[in-house]
């Protein structure tokens, strides 16, 4: 298809190495199980919450805290939701569209925000450290990691 002398050219998509399209799949369907595991316990009494509940390391007082919704809106959705849309931006026609990759970076930047208030809250406010929160931490944190690399690379000239 040309383009008109009125239209900039078509990007083409950032050229991504294949490991990386492994690893975010990994990640993301990672971030997916336990966003999903710690939303069920959320909503569902009768799950048990697998995780120590004594001493620092206690999942049911981070779990139950103030803290442990946004805005009315419990932390372990808006986990969910924040890996669903990470999986949507993996889909084939989205990597496909030049942005991705950048929209995939700073949506991983918002999430490592998050994550770092997240941390704040529970080792200033709530003084206790939830396990399967912690896992969702650094699966966002290595995913934005794994991200800004591929980003920078793609970016330097040849």
């Amino acid at each position: 298809m040309r383009n008109s002398p009125n239209q900039l050219p078509a990007k083409e998509p950032v050229a991504v190495p294949s490991w990386y399209g492994w690893l975010a799949w990994l990640l993301t369907l990672a971030g997916l199980g336990v966003a999903a595991y710690l939303t069920v316990v959320h909503f569902d009494t009768t799950v048990p919450l697998a995780c120590p509940d004594t001493g620092i390391i206690n999942c049911a007082e981070v779990t139950t805290s103030a803290e442990s919704a946004v805005f009315g809106v419990p932390v372990a959705v808006l986990g969910l939701a924040f890996f669903l849309f990470q999986a949507a931006m993996l889909l084939p026609r989205v990597t496909a569209w030049s942005g991705a990759l950048r929209l995939r970076l700073i949506s991983l930047g918002g999430g490592v925000l998050f994550v770092l208030w997240l941390v704040y809250s529970e080792v200033v406010t709530i003084r206790a450290i939830c396990l399967w929160c912690t896992a969702v931490h650094l699966i966002t944190l290595a995913y934005f990691l794994a991200t800004l690399y591929v980003f920078t690379a793609s970016r330097e000239p040849r």
